[in-house]
């Protein structure tokens, strides 16, 4: 089972990673101002995971894969690391699916 972690910026603002089981970081979100809101985006990824139509796959400018997930709204509550194929970018994806759903919170700030 995956797991988020919560840690603190160097400006102060929350973010979380989502680790798999084996340690890697899989996806990264952006910064939160409270450790409150920084929790919702953590519920957003575990809600909008499991859901393939949230995967935006995305080409960087470096021409390395990567992606975002995106809740109902639109916005984007998490990004991937970069990727050399095309194939590696899907198989994040499918660890995110698996991984978020059920994944722990370890909050490193406190």
């Amino acid at each position: 089972m995956g797991k988020f972690i919560i840690t603190k910026r160097k400006n102060e603002e929350f973010q979380f990673n989502l680790e798999a089981t084996n340690g890697q970081v899989i996806l990264t979100s952006e910064g939160y101002t409270t450790k409150a809101s920084c929790k919702t985006g953590i519920e957003s990824v575990k809600t909008n995971a499991p859901l393939d139509s949230r995967y935006a796959r995305e080409m960087a400018k470096n021409n390395k894969y990567y992606f975002n997930l995106k809740a109902g709204n639109g916005e984007i509550i998490g990004t991937s690391q970069m990727y050399t194929s095309l194939n590696n970018r899907e198989n994040g994806i499918e660890s995110v699916k698996a991984n978020a759903p059920e994944a722990t919170i370890v909050d490193e700030t406190v």
